[in-house]
């Protein structure tokens, strides 16, 4: 292998081909519904979806859709509006009742289009009675610095919100509702991707209590009595169609890294805390390049899904950074041992990075330019480390969102 990052940037380019919506949306469409067709949604891939359905369907559509912003992509008749990012913003609200406008006056001969991605949870906003938009975005920022799962996050954001949760295919009613779904939650768990607007809810507001007293996350008493009166959605049953997910991004990496003769080794969908996560990676790594592992060298091992990072510094980074620096630090230099960790939304954390490299020059690398990376990992500083070290990866938004993509090459002898 002569240029193991070009590799692992191949694998992880793969990875974004197969869940783009331009791939991964036709074989799921039918063919256009008859009588009035209206298109909804909010994610990263909302806008690119929206595109694409445009170029499939002949006849007027209409509609809006909602993304962060950035991540505009023109269409011909369904209106792209952009909003905040994770936290939500009043354009966002002011997108959000447009949207539900649109649906307002539907009859059972029309049929609604959601188009539903990753980010849409915050993008598709519109508090609850009795919740203010500053609260709101100020219990999600807390359950995200907190380390939070995304599924506890959701839940929280459920019972806060007037569209989440199924309420926004029952605003639909009584038109037929088609949701097309590109997945970024391990296990595809529907009703967690962008909180599962069209999808029935049956979490219980005792849960959404648990986990805010869990992460120390105090709440008004408006927001109390907003949880305990929500209810749980129940919808008919639905056609719901998934389009993408992780495990398709690592198949295709996995058969890229197969063709090039290297063994792939993929551990699926993962959700653990980013640091521990990279340590244990590398030591499966370093037993890998001793001839003690799963597999034999030139191989690639892969892992999607999502870590969470508990923020205790006042550096920035994303959670790839974090897992990133980590497994640096674990493998120590190790000459066989090349790795890519990414966001496949393009985003990793607040930065303008998708993810990272880590090559065996790494840290002599960092140590020279005068860094010292286990005092930045402890100040969640992954971004300035990796920026300084040029060792950034950049892409711009990627107009889809499968979640986190980790790739770790162990070559079958030193290469650096």
């Amino acid at each position: 292998m002569s240029d193991p990052r070009h590799f692992l940037r191949s694998l992880f380019d793969a990875a974004l081909a197969v869940a783009s919506p331009e791939n991964c949306m036709r074989p799921w469409l039918p063919a256009r519904p008859p009588g009035r067709v209206v298109v909804v949604g909010a994610g990263k891939a909302a806008a690119s979806m929206a595109s694409v359905l445009e170029s499939e369907w002949d006849g007027p559509l209409e509609g809006r859709v909602i993304v962060p912003y950035g991540h505009g992509v023109a269409c011909e008749s369904i209106n792209v509006i952009e909003a905040a990012h994770p936290i939500p913003d009043a354009a966002g609200i002011k997108a959000t009742n447009e949207l539900l406008a649109s649906v307002s006056d539907l009859t059972a001969d029309d049929t609604v289009v959601c188009l539903i991605s990753g980010g849409g949870s915050s993008l598709l906003c519109l508090p609850a009675d009795g919740v203010s938009l500053t609260e709101k975005s100020r219990i999600t920022s807390q359950l995200l610095l907190r380390g939070a799962a995304i599924h506890e996050i959701n839940c929280v954001r459920k019972k806060l919100s007037a569209v989440k949760g199924g309420k926004l295919a029952a605003a639909c009613a009584p038109a037929t509702v088609l949701s097309l779904i590109i997945s970024d939650v391990p296990g595809n768990d529907i009703s967690s991707v962008a909180s599962g607007p069209t999808v029935s809810d049956s979490s219980s507001p005792v849960e959404a209590l648990d986990i805010l007293e869990r992460f120390e996350v105090s709440i008004s008493a408006t927001v109390l009595t907003a949880i305990q009166s929500s209810a749980a959605t129940t919808l008919p049953a639905a056609d719901v169609r998934i389009l993408a997910t992780s495990d398709d991004a690592l198949l295709a990496a996995s058969a890229l890294a197969a063709e090039g003769g290297v063994t792939p080794y993929s551990l699926g969908d993962l959700a653990a805390d980013a640091r521990q996560l990279g340590i244990a990676h590398a030591a499966m790594a370093i037993q890998i390049a001793k001839g003690q592992g799963p597999v034999a060298p030139p191989c690639v091992i892969l892992s999607g899904g999502e870590t969470t990072v508990n923020v205790l510094g006042d550096g920035r980074g994303g959670r790839n950074g974090e897992y990133a620096l980590s497994l640096a630090i674990a493998l120590d230099g190790h000459a066989s041992i090349f790795a890519l960790a990414c966001d496949t939304d393009g985003i990793d954390g607040a930065g303008d990075n998708a993810g990272s490299f880590v090559t065996p020059t790494t840290l002599s690398r960092a140590s020279t330019a005068g860094l010292c990376s286990q005092t930045m990992l402890d100040q969640n500083d992954s971004y300035e480390f990796f920026s300084r070290n040029n060792d950034l990866i950049i892409t711009g938004p990627t107009y889809t969102n499968v979640n986190d993509f980790r790739a770790i090459f162990v070559a079958a002898g030193p290469t650096e």
